[in-house]
């Protein structure tokens, strides 16, 4: 793959919409250490005045700020629109953003962001984002895989937005295909019973890495709760209980705060596996979003539109987060092999 860079944007600054929420109020904070007075807020009430929702306004609000070279997206837009504005004005996009179409559509703005010298980079926080990158090197490992299953458990006891919860109960009604249940090793929580569940990653992957099976599997740490949870998926088809559920969630917190994510790879008989554990999805996930963007204000990220595991210098994210209690397990063969 040949790239073509981004020009270098030290001294822009870099605008976080949907920057007090809680990936974003993370988002900020570690922008503002490393940029001093270079990082501005934007929503629909407090800071830079800016709605998704309304791609006139977001234009009119870009084209008044001066001197912006980055754009963090913290919420999720209808459309691709806010994408186009940023890219085509040259402006760089981190999108934490984890809805498959419509990280499809921002995908096809690939030609309009090199045009402009400007990069934007999907798949960005835990799952997809974190998952990925794992995905990629246990692919790498066995020199390419055939299967991929990746595995992510989160926390119930964090305390999550509206808008995550609302996704997470729209996902649940997704109908899981011919993918099943399995039992994974997860360091530290031990074999955890794991639900197909609709993440984006694997419907990226197989377009980014050439793999042709990709399955994602969810569980909590309550076992308690992933058993309802998961017992109500056929429930959720109905609008009415999906409402209620999404109430009765952002109330229930019947767990801690921790998340691991696992990715195994065949090729084969070949098989790889790595792991990372932590706390706090929604504050790691910010730190994801926000390396991604420090680098892409340093010049250092390829122009055009990729997934973060396209792009190699996000490679050793893992490893830049175990300062914040993150720890990237490489997996033995005989606590790689799940079971049904």
């Amino acid at each position: 793959m040949i790239f073509r860079w981004s020009v270098t944007t030290t001294n822009g600054r870099v605008l976080v919409v949907g920057g007090h929420g809680a990936v974003g109020s993370v988002v900020t904070a570690a922008l503002d250490r490393w940029f001093p007075r270079r990082v501005l807020t934007a929503g629909r009430s407090r800071g830079v005045r800016m709605d998704v929702t309304d791609p006139d306004g977001f234009r009119r609000t870009l084209d008044g700020l001066d001197d912006i070279a980055a754009v963090v997206l913290c919420v999720q837009p209808p459309d691709a629109g806010p994408a186009r504005a940023c890219l085509e004005r040259g402006i760089h996009l981190v999108d934490v953003n984890a809805q498959p179409a419509l990280l499809a559509e921002v995908s096809r703005l690939d030609g309009a962001a090199a045009a402009a010298g400007a990069t934007a980079v999907l798949s960005v926080g835990i799952a997809p984002g974190l998952t990925n990158l794992l995905a990629r090197r246990a692919h790498d490992v066995v020199g390419g895989a055939e299967r991929l299953e990746l595995t992510v458990l989160l926390g119930a006891g964090e305390r999550h937005g509206a808008d995550a919860v609302r996704w997470t109960v729209e996902a649940l009604a997704t109908p899981p295909g011919a993918a099943r249940p399995r039992r994974v090793a997860l360091p530290g929580h031990g074999r955890r019973r794991a639900h197909p569940f609709p993440f984006s990653d694997q419907h990226t992957l197989p377009e980014t890495l050439g793999v042709p099976e990709v399955t994602t599997r969810l569980c909590l740490d309550s076992r308690a709760l992933t058993r309802v949870l998961f017992a109500l998926r056929p429930a959720t088809r109905r609008p009415g209980l999906r409402r209620a559920l999404a109430a009765a969630l952002r109330h229930t917190h019947l767990g801690g705060d921790p998340f691991a994510v696992r990715a195994d790879a065949w090729r084969g008989d070949r098989h790889a596996a790595f792991a990372l554990t932590g706390r706090t999805q929604s504050r790691i996930s910010g730190l994801v979003a926000a390396h991604t963007a420090r680098r892409a204000l340093d010049g250092r990220l390829p122009a055009g539109v990729h997934h973060i595991e396209q792009v190699p210098v996000l490679a050793d994210l893992p490893e830049c987060l175990a300062p914040e209690g993150v720890t990237l397990h490489t997996l033995p063969e005989d606590r790689a092999r799940d079971r049904a």
